[in-house]
């Protein structure tokens, strides 16, 4: 690993498991390549684990092992990568639609030897209708309100979305009322996910869209 990567906590092992290694060499890659290319600022390289890797993990436990997940706005991989690396049976679509951003996810993938993981460069909005994922997963890409209707074009009808959120989570399920009643969608709920391995816990908003697609 590159000696600009922090070294995993404790926790990490326990998280990551047999991927412990896959996880060291992506936060290598952050570290270097992702700082140099501006996909995340310096500051971040000390607590890549805590806040971003570990952060990101916490949501794998809420996906079903063999789901259909396209992560939007991947950016640098988090959480898509995460996930493919904690649930090997999912297939993972990363969405992004910057080119110097979905060049190094290629990068990443080829070297972390992630064989069920695809990139795709563009937004969600144009990609309605592509996709019918099972899961749609996200990490600050949007106010929720804009985030659900965007996420509910690129998964199948009672699909789930899978939002990581800040302590503003309550009020953004608040504020996205109209359109998650417009949407008819089953649920919408907090979750603290990661208690006694990450602190503060992941902030996590699920939505259990409605069996039958309305978008409108």
């Amino acid at each position: 690993m590159s000696s600009a990567a922090p070294a995993p906590p404790d926790a990490a092992a326990k998280v990551f498991g047999p991927a412990l290694d896959i996880a060291c060499r992506f936060v290598s890659l952050l570290a270097t390549d992702g700082v140099e290319r501006g996909l995340l600022g310096p500051r971040e390289i000390p607590r890549l684990w805590e806040r971003h890797l570990l952060n990101c993990a916490m949501v794998a436990e809420l996906v079903p092992p063999a789901a259909r997940v396209v992560d939007i706005g991947s950016g640098a991989g988090l959480p898509g990568l995460v996930i493919a690396m904690l649930r090997p049976q999912v297939q993972m679509s990363l969405l992004e639609p910057m080119l110097r951003r979905t060049t190094f996810l290629d990068e990443c993938i080829a070297v972390l030897g992630l064989g069920n993981v695809t990139v795709h460069r563009g937004r969600a909005e144009e990609m309605a209708g592509v996709f019918r994922a099972d899961v749609a997963t996200s990490r600050a890409v949007a106010p929720l309100d804009r985030l659900v209707q965007l996420s509910v074009g690129v998964i199948r009808p009672g699909g789930t979305i899978l939002a990581l959120k800040g302590e503003q989570a309550p009020a953004e399920i608040d504020e996205a009322a109209p359109v998650l009643r417009r949407l008819r969608v089953r649920s919408a709920e907090v979750l603290r996910v990661g208690h006694g391995i990450v602190e503060p816990p992941a902030t996590v908003v699920r939505i259990l869209t409605a069996d039958k697609a309305r978008t409108r």
